[in-house]
């Protein structure tokens, strides 16, 4: 899974994606996130916002894990620049 930073209501993208995974299913993605390199920032602020390709709101890594967390188990997040990328397990 790659383009959370493209949903417009990433809220319910992350709750469906909750909702249809199976018990102790694998959530593997990766997406943008905010605050970790200022011109990356700028560039998705003033470029990909304005075209429609990246829509707000943007998370950082501690909401991302905060997120994850929440729902599911198991989960590790490293960063490659401005990009975060995860696997986690669904709890319930």
């Amino acid at each position: 899974m790659n383009g959370f930073h493209a949903f417009p209501d990433k809220e319910r993208a992350f709750a469906e994606i909750a909702r249809v995974l199976k018990r102790e299913g694998v959530f593997i993605g990766c997406f943008y996130i905010k605050g970790i390199n200022k011109r990356t920032d700028w560039f998705v602020n003033n470029i990909f916002v304005r075209n429609g390709t990246f829509t707000l709101p943007f998370h950082n890594k501690n909401e991302v894990m905060e997120k994850l967390g929440s729902e599911y188990k198991e989960a590790e997040l490293w960063n490659l620049g401005s990009i975060v990328a995860f696997k986690c397990m669904r709890k319930k």
